[in-house]
């Protein structure tokens, strides 16, 4: 598919979750369009936000912790899990097919970001080549990112937003199990 084949789809997506998000949300909502909307959906901007994450999935992002705050506030409305990484982590290869597995599952419900922190741009390439996600990474090659969430000091390192943004939990090292990271995510991002 061109280029701009994926725009126009892209495009398209995110009229259809704007007009269905919009459809979704009671009329006297008082959080507003960027609220959960009805049966804990995405309000209208967050529901974009999460349009424009698919629309980046798998790619490594430039930007630096500019362009993944701006991500965290277009998401405001949806939980968000990041998970630092790099290619060459054992622990973050062992566990990347629970984020590859729950992003799916959660799809439309939470946002998911990667973080790749202090790797070789092609290795990472070649890692998310191997482990395909639906959602996007960012290049991190100082840490600034991963700071932002208290990561940086070990690797792997996953953070939990809540749905208004707030950073509710980091945690440090792998999960072994992806039950273990299922319970994070929904105790911290969730709050279920």
């Amino acid at each position: 598919m061109t280029g701009q084949r994926l725009r126009r789809l892209a495009l398209l997506v995110v009229a259809a979750v704007l007009v269905s998000a919009f459809a979704l949300r009671p009329v006297d909502d008082p959080r507003g369009p960027a609220g959960v909307a009805a049966a804990g959906r995405p309000g209208a901007a967050a529901a974009t936000g999460l349009a424009a994450l698919q629309a980046d999935a798998g790619r490594l992002l430039d930007g630096g912790p500019r362009a993944f705050r701006a991500r965290l506030r277009a998401l405001r409305g949806v939980p968000v899990v990041v998970n630092q990484w790099a290619s060459w982590c054992g622990p973050c290869r062992a566990e990347f097919p629970f984020f590859q597995r729950l992003a799916r599952h959660y799809s439309g419900r939470v946002a998911f970001l990667g973080v790749n922190s202090q790797d070789v741009r092609d290795d990472a390439y070649a890692f998310l080549r191997e482990f395909r996600t639906p959602f996007p990474h960012y290049v991190d090659e100082d840490v600034a990112i991963a700071r932002l969430f208290g990561g940086g000091r070990a690797w792997p390192t996953t953070a939990f937003y809540d749905a208004s943004g707030r950073l509710t939990r980091t945690h440090l090292g792998g999960y072994a199990t992806e039950r273990e990271l299922d319970a994070d995510l929904r105790r911290w991002a969730l709050g279920t």
